[in-house]
């Protein structure tokens, strides 16, 4: 039996109208101590109008949604609480509801008990999370794709394929004095985990591609000091961030700005020209700059009319990078083979398309893909461990030898889905979710 949380679903802000959720079995029960009706014999789901009252006292005005399980989003008898946003209204109705037996939601908790209540799978959930952390509308497609079901429908074909070969080579294993039992070859192991690999690997290869419109890129602007890197960073952000001056080592700190590009979320970050320096503070920036520059996925190089540094050029040639060169209206004669910007008047288009060839920022082709770290790293274990199968039956090994790589992979299958060990999961994946989902 799960006990009763509430939680307030909607942000904690002044608003016109809040809602408060609470789910587990005994939740119309303690609903029922504080509202003006009770709820305690209710069959379907409904609309209720009337008062939270603590004792004879009201304290709001409100309209409920009544869920009956297993109808409801967590499977378990559910409540929305609709009352006015007012925070102190708020914290009172939780407070109260907490006093006649809820207890306050920990993040995800709700998303977690659809889970483990088979409403949704694990996949579906991270959707629901994604969705909410989407800030593009690209990133929110994707995310809807998932959330319906379709991303889990097409790997399920996969994991039967896997525990197809398994069933084989089991009952081979434990009946071979049936004569009438299909025999698994080591000829069909091959080409049916070859075929397999072929399939994961293609949806690793949508998942990379469509990871970005996730979780973005980071961008980090570098060069030496008074080069124009503040001012690149307002140009593409749209916005006057970064303090601009002719100043050299103004900027101390790294400044960090987003913008949209063809969908994908740009992480900028602006870093201190980096060059020998006594002053301390101006020192911690630089070292920052260089952690900046050690986690991006793309770096600007950017020059003036004064020409490379070559000694910062030795620490960024071996990263994915773009060199550019800025105060284009300052040079007369330019070089055709050189990427030209101007981020004082805003020229920088011609980087724009240059930034989405080099990080393959296209046009979004909406299909079901699996885009997160977790979803990705257990599909690459999946085909390690396929290829380990057929590295074995190359190599003449046993039937039943071959069979643990493949009984791994399917475990690995389970555990995309949420189909293994659901308690020990939710902890962790559910732990990101904000409280009240």
């Amino acid at each position: 039996m799960f006990e009763t949380i509430v939680a307030l679903a909607t942000p904690p802000a002044k608003s016109a109208l809040a809602i408060i959720r609470l789910s587990g079995d005994d939740c119309f029960k303690v609903v029922s101590k504080v509202f003006t009706k009770d709820l305690t014999n209710i069959k379907e789901k409904g609309i209720h109008y009337g008062f939270i009252k603590d004792g004879d006292k009201n304290i709001d005005q409100v309209v409920l949604l009544t869920y009956v399980a297993p109808h409801s989003f967590t499977g378990e008898n559910s409540v929305e609480i609709i009352t006015h946003g007012s925070m102190l209204i708020i914290n009172q109705i939780i407070a109260l509801l907490t006093k006649n037996g809820a207890r306050t939601a920990t993040n995800g908790e709700f998303s977690s008990r659809a889970f483990l209540n088979g409403k949704i799978d694990l996949v579906q959930a991270e959707a629901i999370n994604d969705m909410i952390n989407a800030t593009t509308a690209e990133a929110k497609d994707l995310s809807m794709i998932s959330l319906t079901g379709e991303t889990s429908k097409i790997f399920k074909p996969i994991k039967e394929k896997i525990g197809e070969i398994l069933s084989h080579i089991e009952v081979n294993i434990d009946y071979p004095e049936y004569e009438d039992i299909e025999v698994t070859s080591k000829e069909e192991i091959l080409d049916k985990c070859g075929s397999i690999i072929t399939d994961i690997e293609q949806l690793i290869k949508d998942g990379e591609h469509n990871r970005i419109y996730n979780e973005g890129v980071k961008i980090a602007i570098v060069g030496k000091p008074n080069v124009g890197k503040s001012s690149l960073l307002n140009a593409l952000i749209k916005e006057d961030k970064a303090i601009v001056t002719s100043i050299a080592g103004t900027t101390r700190d790294v400044v960090e700005g987003d913008f949209n590009l063809s969908g994908v979320p740009v992480h900028l970050y602006d870093t201190a020209g980096i060059r020998e320096s006594s002053d301390v503070i101006e020192q911690i920036g630089i070292d920052k700059a260089k952690k900046a520059i050690e986690n991006a996925d793309l770096i600007l190089f950017v020059l003036d009319e004064t020409g490379v540094d070559s000694e910062l050029y030795e620490m960024i040639k071996n990263q994915k990078h773009i060199i550019v060169t800025n105060k284009a209206d300052l040079i007369s004669k330019k070089d055709k083979n050189t990427l030209y910007i101007s981020a004082k008047n805003n020229d920088v288009s011609e980087l724009l398309n240059k930034i989405k060839e080099e990080l393959n920022i296209g046009e979004l082709v909406l299909k079901p893909s699996f885009n997160n770290v977790r979803q990705l790293g257990i599909l690459k274990q999946m085909v390690f461990y396929l290829q380990n199968a057929i590295k074995d039956t190359k190599d003449n090994q046993p039937i039943d030898l071959i069979s643990v790589s493949i009984m791994a992979a399917y475990n690995s299958a389970l555990d995309l889905l949420g189909e293994n060990n659901k308690n020990d999961l939710t902890d962790e994946i559910f732990s990101r979710f904000c409280v009240g989902k």
